[in-house]
């Protein structure tokens, strides 16, 4: 059975792709949401945001019935749920970034080293919404201040315990060997045992760290952001498995994303997840 003969399923960033990256709203992508509740499409947030935040977000976009990716991949937010899984690994994550050698550590500031009201200045938000970005359970966020050769030894010494640091919109996210396109992928089998058939993907998002999800999805879209260098040109442009929006923030997601469920709906489509 062909994957649109089915809904579709939705992946997508939050900061910087259907979230504004410099007020963190949704204005633009009202027509796109609506959309999606009314044709009971799944959206399923995907972010380096804590389940702290992505849970209230979730249930005010309308969609606390679809599970959630947070922490960049690390846990899986059950629907309805307020808690990850699975179990809390960021003690063990910080204990990692503390064996390494001092001129390496001394280059990168994270979450656990700031206070609420630098986390607030850093991130833009209130100190509340602070708070709960500041309520991780699987990764470590932060800034690096040292060169790109640096870099890459930071990134090595980590990879040797098991710790993978990734590029996102803002921050350099730390964390154990898990991604977005791992949790995109174990839903999509979810959905695959319980239905008995693929749904089409379709997945978007504007920085490193969302790569391996577009390319895993059927439709990959590329949200741009001003803010930041965003995402290199890939291959699969070049054969329309991956396009890029023609705006920023919600109004491209919106505008992209439903022109890419008309385009599934109006021919047979084909899944590449497995």
């Amino acid at each position: 059975m062909s994957a649109s003969t089915t809904l579709p399923i939705v992946f997508t960033d939050l900061d910087g792709t259907l979230l504004d990256h410099e007020d963190y709203g949704v204005a633009g992508a009202e027509q796109a949401l609506e959309l999606l509740r009314r044709r009971k499409i799944p959206l399923v947030l995907c972010s380096s945001k804590t389940a702290a935040e992505i849970a209230p977000l979730r249930a005010e976009l309308g969609f606390a019935h679809c599970a959630a990716i947070v922490e960049n991949g690390a846990g899986l937010l059950p629907a309805h749920a307020e808690r990850a899984e699975p179990a809390a690994q960021r003690e063990r994550l910080l204990r990692a970034l503390q064996e390494l050698p001092t001129d390496l550590r001394i280059h990168f500031s994270g979450f656990s080293d700031w206070s609420l009201d630098t986390l607030a200045r850093a991130t833009g938000l209130d100190i509340d919404a602070a708070g709960r970005a500041a309520q991780r359970d699987y990764s470590e966020p932060g800034r690096w201040y040292g060169d790109s050769e640096t870099l890459a030894s930071f990134t090595a010494e980590l990879a040797r315990r098991g710790v993978r640091a990734q590029r996102g919109g803002r921050f350099l996210t730390l964390g154990f060997e898990a991604d977005k396109v791992d949790r995109m992928l174990d839903l999509l089998r979810r959905h695959r045992a319980r239905h008995g058939e693929d749904a089409l993907c379709i997945a978007l998002g504007d920085a490193p760290n969302d790569i391996a999800m577009l390319r895993a999805a059927d439709v990959g879209i590329i949200v741009p952001n001003p803010a930041h260098d965003g995402i290199p040109p890939l291959a699969e442009e070049q054969t329309g498995h991956i396009r890029r929006a023609q705006r920023p923030g919600p109004a491209g997601w919106a505008e992209s994303l439903l022109l890419s469920i008309d385009a599934a709906a109006a021919r047979p489509g084909r899944s590449n997840h497995g």
